[in-house]
């Protein structure tokens, strides 16, 4: 017994390392190359080129004719890029495919050789693979709450920029300079794509398409109101400030009257599949009917059914937006 599950643990690790060594292949390397181009174009790396523009565009056209079928029906089905994008991954469609793929069917395996029932296989198997994919969601969410957490300091930053005397361009320079990712990162970003040619206000929209964050929209929208229309931006973004400030505090508190709401919702829906492991492992028998009998098998869809719509039903309770 114990022979057979160091052989599944060994065929799974391989299977793993095989999929991440191919996943290395297939990266993109023309975007660190782009990233170096504009590095030195911008002066980051110390010294400026103004030829870097052709071999900026040389870059993006290589880019564009080196995707595939695949890479533009997977992005316009499921705009997997931008997802990846919001998440700070660099990674191509195809390659984090492959590996959901790839450990989807190198778990199913897996509990091929430990033993265990094959009809627990496409379960596993469809759990390991998803895994990526809720990682990437993972880090998505991780990334844009820092990004909330840190949007009121730097229009405030923005704002004092203005009451100096510098640009907007400038401020968000200084953001850019003084913050720290993911906002610097944004920030630093729009400044860098106007710098290259790109409208201001354009560069603002793409912000708040990488970023779907209110807060940011209602930003992005006075700041282009304004430079069509005129006023004092720099009060205007004092008031976004405070707003999000108090946003902030109501969502705190929200968050501690709904804690219990919530703890309680993570006991229910974790209950029954530690009940279903327990049971499994003091007697196997008895949780085979389940799959074996009609009736079992009907009973575990609509046990797993029931699990998915209860999940869902504490997820609106407990989730209130501010």
């Amino acid at each position: 017994m114990l022979s057979s599950v160091i052989i599944s643990v060994t065929v799974f690790i391989g299977v793993v390392a095989a999929i991440m060594a191919v996943a290395m292949l297939l990266r993109d390397k023309s975007v660190s190359q782009m990233e170096d181009r504009l590095n030195s174009l911008t002066g980051k790396d110390g010294r400026s080129n103004a030829s870097g523009l052709l071999e900026v565009a040389q870059i993006l056209a290589k880019d564009k004719e080196s995707k595939n079928s695949l890479d533009v029906a997977l992005t316009k089905w499921f705009n997997l890029t931008l997802l990846f994008e919001q998440a700070q991954v660099t990674m191509t469609v195809v390659s984090f495919l492959g590996i959901s793929v790839g450990l989807g069917f190198g778990s199913a395996v897996l509990c091929g050789f430990a033993g265990l029932n094959l009809m627990i296989a496409p379960i596993v198997g469809v759990v390991f693979g998803t895994l990526p994919f809720f990682w990437v969601l993972f880090r998505r969410k991780r990334r844009l709450a820092q990004f909330a957490a840190q949007l009121p300091e730097a229009l405030e930053l923005v704002a004092r920029a203005l009451r100096a005397g510098h640009s907007l361009a400038a401020g968000f320079h200084l953001v850019a300079q003084e913050g720290s990712d993911p906002i610097a990162g944004e920030f630093g970003r729009v400044f860098e794509e106007q710098n290259l040619g790109i409208p201001f206000e354009e560069a603002l929209e793409g912000l708040a398409e990488r970023v779907p964050n209110l807060d940011l929209k209602f930003f992005v929208t006075a700041v282009i109101l304004q430079r069509k229309t005129g006023g004092d931006l720099a009060e205007i973004l004092d008031k976004i400030g405070h707003l999000v400030r108090e946003r902030f505090k109501i969502w705190g508190q929200v968050q501690a009257l709904t804690g219990e709401g919530r703890l309680s919702g993570i006991v229910l829906l974790a209950l029954p599949p530690l009940l279903f492991v327990t049971v499994y492992r003091m007697n196997p028998d008895y949780i085979q009917l389940l799959f074996t009998d009609d009736l079992g098998k009907k009973m575990l869809v609509a046990g797993v059914i029931s699990q998915l719509v209860g999940a869902l039903v504490i997820h609106k309770i407990v989730n209130i937006r501010v």
